[in-house]
């Protein structure tokens, strides 16, 4: 009997991937930082999830990996990368990509993710998150750069729209079209990060709530949500997504509409990265985030109820 080996592959990252989704309810977590660890072990009983910076440890201390296989061990933990640099038309690196395989093999996380970003170029590494021209090049990259992925970590990251400070020059389409082609055509979830939408949507003058009607909402399945400020002078200001601040109103906003448009499970983690308020204050804005999506859900959306009879 013959066994085609690219057809036995694929069913086995395909189980893989259903056993990821199987979750039959939305979850709600936070980042995993240090100066944290306190009051997210000391309050797992109102956290469902942790999302864990992946890059930090893909060299740490046998102590520190240690330390992460326990946390897994107590709570669902979710890997979240942030170097590879998907988005290119420069081939994600082996060796980093060999990296986050190890890591997801030993810690078996729920789920990983990377950003719709390009980070290095002409062997200069930018050192931050950068948007790529959003046009047919930069699409085939990320496409060639999601199969790479797949086929060495083993599972699709889930891919997360960013913000930026300056529309990518050599643009030929928005970023709505952009992020949705890429989703539908390498068959990744969305990450969809509502505060990067907000401040782009502000900064560059469309819809947010368009945007999301223009994502696949059957490939959303994870939220991110963040704080940030403004910058520059009165006619030139920027909103930067920093992670710095409380999450605002209209991100809550956005998380409704992501409830009433989608009828699948939702991971949704709160970033933050410094002056961190007390445990009390982040876990009630967690809170405020699992009573939006909740009214998004009751309210639910048209196309989803006609979809669900």
């Amino acid at each position: 009997m013959e066994v085609h080996v690219e057809a036995v592959v694929e069913e086995v990252v395909a189980a893989v991937e259903v056993k990821l989704k199987s979750s039959p309810t939305d979850r709600f977590g936070l980042g995993w930082r240090p100066l944290m660890a306190a009051g997210i072990l000391s309050n797992l009983d109102r956290i469902d999830i942790v999302e864990v910076i992946a890059d930090d440890f893909f060299r740490a201390s046998p102590r520190d990996r240690r330390a992460l296989r326990t946390l897994a061990a107590q709570t669902p933990v979710t890997l979240h990368g942030v170097t590879l640099g998907l988005a290119s038309a420069v081939p994600v690196e082996s060796k980093r990509l060999a990296e986050m395989a190890r890591l997801c093999e030993e810690i078996q996380p729920v789920s990983w993710s990377e950003h719709l970003a390009f980070v290095r170029g002409g062997g200069i590494e930018l050192g931050h998150l950068a948007a790529p021209p959003r046009c047919r090049a930069s699409i085939d990259g990320a496409l060639e750069n999601l199969a790479r992925a797949r086929a060495i970590v083993g599972v699709s990251p889930h891919v997360e729209n960013i913000a930026t400070l300056i529309e990518p020059p050599g643009s030929d389409r928005d970023e709505a079209s952009w992020v949705a082609e890429i989703v539908s055509r390498s068959n990744s979830d969305l990450l969809l990060d509502l505060h990067n939408l907000y401040a782009n949507s502000l900064n560059f003058h469309f819809d947010p709530f368009e945007f999301i009607a223009r994502m696949p909402a059957d490939r959303i399945s994870g939220i991110h949500l963040a704080g940030g400020k403004w910058i520059g002078v009165e006619n030139s200001r920027r909103l930067l997504d920093d992670h710095l601040h409380d999450i605002p109103d209209p991100v809550y906003a956005l998380l409704e509409e992501v409830g009433a448009r989608t009828s699948n499970p939702l991971t949704v983690i709160y970033e933050r990265d410094g002056h961190f308020p007390s445990i009390e204050r982040l876990l009630g804005q967690l809170d405020s985030a699992r009573n939006a999506l909740a009214r998004g859900r009751a309210r639910g959306f048209p196309a989803t109820q006609e979809a669900a009879a």
